[in-house]
C-alpha cells in the first residue's frame, strides 16, 4: 500500500467512525456543505467512489447515490472498499488521469479523495452534533497539504466552485476545524 492510499484509508476510517454515530433521523439535517443534507454528503461519497474507480481504469458499479435510510453505512463501506481496491491495483497510481478539470497524476487524485472524505466526515460530525475534533495529527497534515495545493481559482462564494472562500477559524480551533474553515466552512 502506498503512502497516498494509506492516507485515504485513514480518511475512510475517520468518516466510518462519524457515520457510525448517524441515525436515520440525522440524514435530513443540513450539513455545513450547502446545500447538501447529511444524506447528500453520504451519497456524494458513494457516487464519488465510482468516479475515482473509473478514473484509474476500474469499472463503475452504476449503483448511484440514492441510499436507503437503513443502508447508508453499508453503501459507503462498499464504495470505500471498491475505491481503495482500485487505487491499490498494480500500476494504478502510476497513471495520469483525465478529469473534467484537466489531467493530473493518479496520486494527486488520491489526495483529492482523501481530503474530500475527511472534510465530509467533519461536515457530518458538525451537522449531527458530534465532536469535530477529528484525528488532529492527520487533520494538520491535510491542512498543510491543502494550503499548498488548492488554488484561489477553486474558490467561489456562489456555490459554483469546489470550495467556498476561506473562513476564519476561532482562536484555539482544532486542526480539523481549521481545515474546514480553510475549505470554506463556517466553524
Amino acid at each position: 500500500m502506498s503512502e497516498a492510499t494509506a492516507s485515504y484509508e485513514r480518511a475512510i476510517a475517520t468518516f466510518r467512525q462519524v457515520l457510525s454515530n448517524v441515525s436515520k433521523e440525522d440524514l435530513d439535517k443540513q450539513s455545513p456543505c450547502a446545500p447538501w443534507k447529511v444524506r447528500d454528503v453520504v451519497s456524494h461519497l458513494i457516487v464519488g467512489g465510482d468516479f475515482f474507480v473509473t478514473s484509474v481504469g476500474g469499472e463503475a458499479t452504476g449503483g448511484g447515490g440514492n441510499v436507503a435510510d437503513d443502508d447508508y453505512e453499508a453503501a459507503f463501506e462498499s464504495a470505500a472498499n471498491r475505491t481503495l481496491a482500485a487505487f491499490n491495483q498494480p500500476g494504478a497510481l502510476d497513471k495520469t488521469v483525465d478529469l473534467p478539470f484537466g489531467q493530473m497524476p493518479a496520486t494527486a487524485l488520491v489526495g483529492i479523495a482523501t481530503t474530500d472524505t475527511f472534510t465530509h466526515a467533519w461536515d457530518i460530525a458538525k451537522a449531527t452534533g458530534q465532536s469535530t475534533d477529528l484525528d488532529g495529527e492527520f487533520a494538520g497534515e491535510l491542512l498543510e497539504r491543502a494550503k499548498t495545493t488548492i488554488p484561489d481559482t477553486a474558490r467561489g462564494a456562489d456555490g459554483s466552485a469546489l470550495f467556498g472562500p476561506e473562513q476564519q477559524a476561532p482562536a484555539g480551533a482544532s486542526n480539523a476545524d481549521q481545515l474546514a474553515a480553510f475549505l470554506g466552512r463556517n466553524t
